[in-house]
């Protein structure tokens, strides 16, 4: 895929970033270098790059949110202090950026509504950011060619108008499972999972959790409840409390709402949080939350548009990138484990670790691998479908 033109852009606006996920806006003055990978994309990229661009004072930027950002600390919210960081570090108006809120992810139609309003109220480039709206996305790319579209998580685009972005969170995951390997007592650790093993997101998510737990505690297993739902407040509680009382006393999570945190500094255990800082909801059980800084890939690829230079090409950044991270650990937890995140993290950023390496083994007794690499992008991306060795699923 063409992407020298957005690299050298990314290139010369390139500099330092602190990760944030802390209520209020997210601005960054650091514009992500493009890491894109080719999973499911097609087309010449650079050759169809974008024209002469767009006035920075006429450029209008939509975004179709799965729920209100306005709630919670969850996904929506922390995508959207991206796009406020994105508006903060280009100056844009409020009237420049459209929200589409609550809109379902299940329900093709509704999607194509809420990105059709959006082509009307003359957006130039249309954020859709859940996974359920890949499919809506890409048939409206293919009807509005003026109009660039950009889709987060998935997998779907088509190298021209229509792109994909979503980062190596399993970096930060890996660091999180260290975390809740050094603090469990039980050696039992919950973890509340948006959807199943036929979904690599959230299984290779689960799979570095649980390699980063194995890393410093291999007697710990990992307990998983599926809600099936992106976003389901009661499916997530009802999820978290079958963990608790399964006796595990670490619950991580990747699903939207903060349910799981509250219920686990509730019954007096610890949580690891998702997308946002959730200390804020459980100060006394949040060890560390793994996050996003959505605001780098949101500016870089709105800028691209008002340069001129968009070429199609899809994202996948990480903490290289500065658009996945770890909070500190809290001051609560088990004497070293920050030491121990800190040594693994420089490992990760030098490629000594690259958290999928060499030949791993699956819970039903497979491998996976090879001894001396690492798995690929494409592979991590699409089709991580296994769990590691001391994950179970539960009923």
């Amino acid at each position: 895929m063409g992407r020298k033109i957005i690299s050298r852009l990314l290139a010369l606006l390139m500099c330092s970033v602190l990760m944030t996920g802390c209520a209020g806006t997210q601005k960054t003055d650091d514009y992500a270098t493009n890491k894109g990978y080719d999973t499911g994309s097609s087309g010449d990229a650079e050759s169809s790059s974008s024209s002469s661009g767009i006035s920075k004072d006429k450029i209008k930027v939509g975004v179709i949110h799965l729920s209100d950002p306005a709630e919670g600390s969850g996904y929506t919210y922390t995508h959207d202090l991206g796009i406020q960081g994105m508006q903060q570090n280009l100056g844009l108006s409020d009237s420049q950026i459209i929200r589409k809120n609550n809109v379902s992810d299940s329900d093709e139609e509704a999607t194509e509504k809420a990105i059709q309003e959006c082509v009307d109220e003359g957006c130039n480039i249309i954020f859709t950011t859940s996974w359920g709206y890949m499919k809506a996305t890409a048939k409206m790319a293919e009807k509005y060619p003026d109009v660039y579209f950009s889709h987060g998580t998935g997998y779907m685009s088509n190298g021209k108008n229509f792109n994909n972005y979503f980062g190596r969170i399993y970096q930060a995951r890996y660091l999180s499972g260290i975390v809740a390997g050094m603090n469990t007592k039980t050696n039992k650790i919950g973890y509340v999972a948006a959807m199943g093993s036929d979904n690599s997101e959230v299984t290779g998510g689960i799979d570095a959790f649980a390699l980063g737990i194995y890393s410093v505690n291999p007697d710990a297993k990992v307990y998983v409840k599926v809600t099936n739902s992106w976003y389901d407040p009661e499916g997530e509680k009802a999820a978290a409390q079958k963990l608790l009382d399964m006796d595990c006393d670490v619950i991580a999570q990747h699903c939207d709402t903060v349910d799981p945190q509250v219920l686990a500094q509730k019954k007096g255990v610890y949580s690891i949080g998702y997308n946002s800082d959730m200390s804020k909801e459980a100060p006394k059980a949040c060890l560390c939350s793994v996050i996003w800084n959505w605001s780098a890939y949101y500016t870089a690829a709105v800028q691209s548009v008002i340069d001129g230079t968009w070429d199609g090409s899809n994202y996948y950044g990480g903490m290289n990138e500065n658009l996945v991270g770890i909070t500190p650990v809290a001051d609560f937890a088990a004497k070293g484990t920050q030491e121990k995140v800190d040594e693994a993290k420089k490992q990760i950023l030098s490629g000594e670790n690259g958290v999928f390496d060499g030949v791993i083994e699956t819970n039903t007794g497979d491998t996976v691998g090879t001894e001396g690499k690492t798995l690929d992008d494409a592979t991590i991306t699409g089709k991580i479908n296994w769990y590691f060795k001391t994950v179970t699923v539960v009923d």
